[in-house]
């Protein structure tokens, strides 16, 4: 049986590289403790001269000279250990942003997808990123308020063990009030966290469909969601800090009061005796310290419950199963031929999309894939590109499983083009690169000539240099991130290439540019092409018709007009669309 492990065991395993900062780190945060100690002791020996009625200078000056020096070096302690600690956290955030996005490419599309982006960009920037302040603090901070009135207590229990303990009786007065408010914020932390995130996801969704939003006059409505999320985040908040305030209160204005107790005791056991003035008096300034660090340390729980449901956020995407893909190239494929034998599969919502799918692709033969929309077209495609692992069957390349060969080894024989290609914010130049990192600029430059790139490249202000924009390209129209995509598949020079829709985004007059560099990119390799413009697939090797999940009929242009009723009616439907389509010519007035 396998076993999870815990959040604290993931955390451990997460800082443990950096253990060595830490123990740095807890060991100058006790020097620095001890050093803030020290004094006390100087004090008393002050205070004692003071009522003895000593007058010589020395002794005084001594004293206060090594209480300087120890203030100095807990200064310093403290310092180091500050500097260890922050170093920690800096490498600790940085190693577990690299996890992150490790971890995505590692993870089948559909995990990925089940979650919107907006979440994933606030874990791993944000949500990340405000653990830092709470990860270089705490070692050293909370050490040093827990030790402090640890080693303070057991010295005021030597000074007199009576008083010490008649101080404290302030302490179960305080424990009440917290454990009042514990319970009275039970699920109340788990609300402003899912709130939280709620309006994150909502901010970025209201950002990146602004556009939608304008079209379609939906400005109010997008707008009242949004200042609902915002409301629902901010009331959370208040909510829960309306429950808490009486107890808060309690437990901040009883609790540090220990002289509420300790003056009338130490004054009765001043007069019977028992306790002498220097003491009575160094308990009293002693006290004054004692629990403030402590309030201190706890204000630091609610910054450990935060960061423990940020690693919690973290260690969900950890924990989710990887493709099931080898490290190592054990079985070489013989070849290029693709193979679906009775595949299945289903998204994560548990209906099955694909029933029973089986084919064969030759190597260096066009394949085509038709069907109305949502037949499983694209998810096919999909498949085959090892976006997801499939529920039941198999996919074969080369004769081996897929699910048999390293996920960088069979994502080296692919290049898939969809009709939204994601072009990253870099210039032009770096973006048909990503097919081939070691290509050189003339390379790059010869590719974009081929696929017919170079001319309108070549007509922007910067050339290959202009930057795309951020959005996945906002600077250029769809056809000219087509055809960089196109490009950089080109480059790729991978034996399969997939187009799903490839000339989705291009008008008339550069649809034969687009498909001569189709042309020049598929050459002695195989094609699997996903259209709806069956014109441009017409001659195909061979043409798969999917309907609702399944093959329904394989063959030719002309045996499927004849044979296969769906495909006939797609073929007349596409020609008269074709043929009603009316594309003005310069002088020509259109009417409405």
């Amino acid at each position: 049986m396998n076993i999870k492990p815990s959040t604290m065991a993931w955390i451990l395993k997460l800082i443990s590289p950096y253990k060595n900062y830490y123990i740095v780190s807890v060991t100058m945060a006790f020097v620095s403790v001890l050093c803030s100690f020290m004094p006390y002791f100087y004090v008393a020996n002050i205070v004692r001269d003071l009522l003895a009625g000593l007058r010589e200078w020395k002794p005084y000056l001594q004293n206060s000279a090594w209480i300087a020096i120890f203030w100095l070096v807990s200064i310093l302690a403290r310092y180091l250990s500050t500097t260890a600690s922050h170093k920690a956290a800096f490498h600790l955030l940085a190693d577990l942003r690299l996890r992150l996005t490790s971890k995505l490419a590692k993870l089948s599309l559909g995990s990925i997808m089940n979650q919107p982006s907006g979440s994933y960009k606030n874990i791993i920037c944000e949500r990340v990123e405000s653990m830092e302040t709470t990860l270089a603090h705490l070692i050293p901070e909370f050490t040093s308020y827990i030790l402090s009135p640890l080693v303070v207590f057991v010295y005021m229990l030597f000074l007199d063990w009576h008083v010490t303990l008649a101080s404290l009786l302030v302490i179960p007065i305080g424990l009440f009030f917290y454990a009042n408010m514990m319970r009275k914020s039970t699920g109340e932390f788990e609300n402003t966290i899912a709130k939280t995130k709620a309006l994150n996801d909502t901010a970025v969704e209201y950002i990146n469909g602004i556009e939608v939003i304008k079209i379609f006059g939906q400005e109010q409505f997008s707008y009242e969601k949004f200042v609902t999320a915002v409301q629902e985040g901010a009331s959370c908040f208040i909510k829960w800090m309306q429950k808490c305030n009486l107890d808060m209160a309690g437990l901040t204005t009883i609790t540090p009061t220990l002289m509420l107790f300790l003056l009338p005791f130490g004054a009765y056991f001043r007069l019977n005796g028992s306790l002498s003035s220097e003491n009575l008096i160094l308990l009293i300034i002693l006290s004054m310290g004692l629990i403030q660090p402590i309030l201190a340390a706890a204000a630091y729980l609610d910054d450990i419950y935060k960061v423990s449901a940020i690693f919690e956020e973290a260690i969900e995407i950890f924990e989710r199963p990887n493709l099931k893909r080898p490290k190592q190239l054990e079985n070489i494929p013989q070849g290029t031929k693709l193979e679906l034998d009775h595949v299945r599969f289903s998204y994560t919502d548990g209906e099955e999309i694909l029933h029973d799918i089986s084919l064969t692709i030759q190597p260096q033969t066009v394949t085509a894939l038709v069907g109305p929309s949502g037949s499983g077209k694209s998810t096919i495609a999909k498949l085959i590109t090892s976006f997801w692992d499939v529920n039941e069957g198999e996919i074969r390349f080369g004769g081996v499983p897929i699910n048999e060969l390293p996920l960088d080894y069979y994502m080296q024989q692919i290049a898939y083009v969809s009709q939204d290609n994601y072009l990253f914010n870099d210039s032009i130049l770096e973006n048909i690169r990503m097919g081939n990192l070691e290509a050189t600029d003339e390379e790059v430059i010869s590719i974009a000539k081929q696929s017919g790139c170079y001319d309108f490249i070549m007509q922007l202000d910067k050339g290959f240099d202009t930057l795309v924009g951020s959005s996945g390209g906002a600077s250029l129209s769809g056809g000219e991130r087509q055809r960089i995509a196109i490009a950089r598949a080109m480059l790729k020079d991978a034996p399969i290439i997939i187009l799903d829709e490839a000339t989705a985004y291009t008008d008339p007059e550069n649809e034969s540019l687009i498909q001569s560099s189709i042309a020049q990119l598929v050459a002695g390799k195989t094609l699997i092409v996903i259209a709806h413009r069956l014109s441009t697939i017409a001659d195909s090797d061979q043409i798969i018709v999917v309907n609702k999940g399944r093959i329904e009929a394989v063959g030719k242009h002309p045996d499927l007009l004849a044979q296969c009723p769906l495909y006939k009616g797609m073929w007349e439907s596409h020609i008269a669309a074709r043929d009603d389509a009316h594309y003005p010519v310069k002088g020509e007035t259109t009417h409405a």
